[in-house]
């Protein structure tokens, strides 16, 4: 078989691997091979320097218009979203930062282990400051088992909070400030409670209870069902953001939302 003819299977072969619509290629690739499997083997070793070039290109190809299709996957996703938002459940109880009535509600599932939600905590602030009583802040629990001291963090916060929102938030904000600390696993966390003017041997005793781990778990399993898999994760005003964006990316969801009509800041 001349090579040309093998090229055209290579690309084939590639495009056949990726999404595309032409089943009548894929098919006659195929039975080609089927036919003869050597045919493959002999044309690479007669003619590897083509055959590698050819591979190479026909990837790039691939992976770019890969490439296409997921950011036209999530531009759907998010006009979607924009239609039919997720909604978050604001417990009673719920610790909010900023005011409760404010027009834009960012809810942020995050991990205090995570380095990115390092990043996600000065997205936060940030967007706090430029929009000043126009935001309020909750924030849930995704901790990652392969993070340790996550979810022993975020028992403290949990156990913080009942007794105090105003120290739970200033824990929070010492975790994230002081992240590389959490190496030193409980004693940095009583530390850190203790400074927060917590009373540590009620938090001791709180951490284990059935009211923070069944709080933490139903984070969690909300977090899963709004497919927040990984950290950070938001919801603003309902619309999804899957990772630690910049201020600026929630600014272009604040004005998007405002020109659809569906914010009034």
């Amino acid at each position: 078989m001349k090579f040309s003819k093998l090229l055209v299977l290579l690309l084939a072969a590639v495009v056949a691997a990726s999404c595309t619509s032409d089943e009548k290629l894929k098919q006659q690739m195929t039975k080609i091979l089927a036919e003869d499997p050597k045919i493959l083997t002999q044309a690479i070793e007669k003619n590897p320097a083509e055959f590698i070039t050819a591979l190479q290109n026909a990837a790039k190809n691939a992976q770019e218009e890969m490439g296409k299709k997921r950011e036209e996957d999530e531009k759907k996703k998010l006009e979607e979203s924009f239609d039919k938002p997720l909604v978050a459940e604001i417990r009673k109880d719920e610790s909010i930062r900023g005011p409760k009535d404010a027009p834009i509600t960012l809810v942020e599932y995050s991990d205090f282990e995570c380095p990115f939600c390092s990043r996600g905590y000065e997205t936060v602030m940030n967007l706090m400051k430029k929009y000043p009583g126009k935001i309020r802040f909750v924030f849930k629990h995704l901790p990652l088992s392969f993070h340790e001291q996550a979810m022993p963090a975020a028992q403290y916060y949990e156990a913080v909070r009942l007794q105090d929102e105003k120290k739970a938030f200033e824990f929070h904000d010492e975790i994230f400030k002081n992240q590389a600390k959490l190496k030193n696993g409980v004693a940095f966390l009583d530390a850190t409670a203790k400074k927060v003017g917590a009373d540590l041997a009620k938090v001791k005793k709180d951490i284990n209870t059935d009211a923070v781990k069944n709080r933490i778990a139903a984070d969690m399993k909300e977090a899963g069902e709004f497919g927040m898999q990984g950290t950070p994760g938001f919801l603003l005003n309902g619309v999804p953001v899957r990772g630690a964006y910049p201020a600026e990316y929630f600014d272009g969801l604040i004005t998007e939302l405002s020109t659809r009509g569906k914010l009034k800041l």
